[in-house]
């Protein structure tokens, strides 16, 4: 993904599904489309957590995105 939606929310009475959900929402309300990616940083995700599904959108861990961002967007599709 090289443009996306950074998105922000370090509420610690919010889950990270409910985070994920606005900056999904949020994403679809600015572009018209949703997204299929979601990267964060890995200590927002459980110990060793390589990656998760959200509905049809996926939640990586990576480590250059601070704690309580998300990075929302597509995910780029590679040539054949």
């Amino acid at each position: 993904m090289h443009t996306g939606l950074l998105w922000f929310d370090n509420d610690p009475k919010t889950t990270l599904s409910v985070k994920i959900q606005k900056a999904m929402e949020y994403y679809f309300k600015k572009f018209g489309r949703k997204p299929d990616l979601c990267l964060v940083h890995p200590s927002m995700l459980e110990t060793n957590q390589k990656q998760f599904e959200f509905g049809k959108l996926i939640v990586r861990p990576y480590r250059p995105i601070m704690p309580g961002h998300f990075w929302v967007g597509v995910e780029d599709q590679k040539a054949n």
